[in-house]
């Protein structure tokens, strides 16, 4: 399915939702504890405005669909910077959508998928039971892949962004992988998840093999892996820029996280939104679009 009109893109996107690449899975609850907040499509700058066109497009991890939207700039380039987004715990794709649509505005290819099990909402393949941040740093790698491979992309201009877990696993594979990322823009991330996990449980043998976490079903695959994980060590091996967005009333993920996350980075910058709880919208979203933009036009080479 494709747009042809920039104003027609919002419509079509609520229009994916009856057919794909995965099969569908059942609605996301209208709230629950993680979910991040979400408001209208924050205004950019208007001095160059790019038309841009929306895809359905799948990328393939093992026997599994990812499925995503493409948000693709016209006139903006034969090969166009790009950024990944990812969303957080129990999200979607569509998570990503005000920051998608206001950045395709400004000549960046946008990509924002579903995880595998990342929520019952999910369109991607596999169970909420088999998610893990891991599973989903996999995810994260063949969607870097199939980006690398499209012709329009610049992949020397490659960024990863994420929000809540999607930030978190964001700097798991940056950290990863940091001569194939540019730079990253995390958002809120949840540093905090190796807490919780630890917290929970002393160990291994205490996890069952289904547990309610927060509003959704999840596995032992999502806990194991964390006990004993330290994931500011891990982060720290991704040397370039990174830009960090916290509000400073999150209840969820305390400010903290992202405090010491910059300690733990080599080269960091925290963006501190006053009163902004989990998620943006409104004034704080457009701040946060505002330096989001600035920190890509920085670092981008041509």
């Amino acid at each position: 399915m494709r747009t042809k009109v920039l104003l027609l893109s919002f419509v079509l996107l609520l229009l994916f939702s009856l057919g794909g690449c995965a099969a569908e899975g059942e609605s996301r609850p209208e709230n629950g504890p993680l979910q991040e907040t979400q408001g209208e499509i924050p205004s950019v700058p208007s001095e160059t405005l790019y038309p841009y066109e929306t895809q359905e497009l799948c990328a393939r991890r093992g026997g599994n669909d990812i499925y995503g939207v493409i948000y693709i700039p016209r006139d903006a380039g034969e090969k166009m910077a790009a950024v990944i987004f990812s969303h957080g715990f129990g999200g979607t794709h569509s998570v990503g959508t005000q920051y998608a649509e206001a950045l395709a505005q400004k000549g960046y290819v946008v990509y924002c998928f579903d995880f595998c099990g990342g929520s019952p909402g999910s369109r991607s393949d596999g169970s909420t039971l088999e998610m893990s941040v891991f599973t989903e740093q996999a995810d994260l790698e063949a969607v870097i892949s199939m980006m690398q491979g499209l012709p329009y992309v610049d992949s020397r201009n490659l960024f990863l962004m994420g929000t809540s877990q999607g930030g978190a696993v964001s700097a798991i594979t940056g950290a990863a992988h940091p001569d194939e990322i540019r730079g990253m823009v995390l958002l809120y991330p949840a540093f905090v998840l190796a807490n919780n996990a630890n917290e929970l449980f002393q160990s291994a043998d205490e996890i069952p093999d289904t547990y309610y976490f927060l509003w959704m079903n999840v596995g032992r695959a999502y806990f194991e892996p964390l006990l004993g994980y330290d994931i500011y060590a891990e982060i720290a091996a991704y040397d370039s820029d990174v830009l960090l967005i916290h509000g400073d009333a999150d209840s969820i993920v305390p400010l903290s996280c992202s405090e010491r996350a910059l300690e733990a980075y080599p080269s960091a910058e925290l963006k501190v939104i006053s009163g902004a709880g989990h998620g943006f919208s409104g004034d704080n979203a457009r701040q946060a679009v505002d330096w989001i933009l600035e920190y890509l036009e920085d670092h981008r080479v041509s």
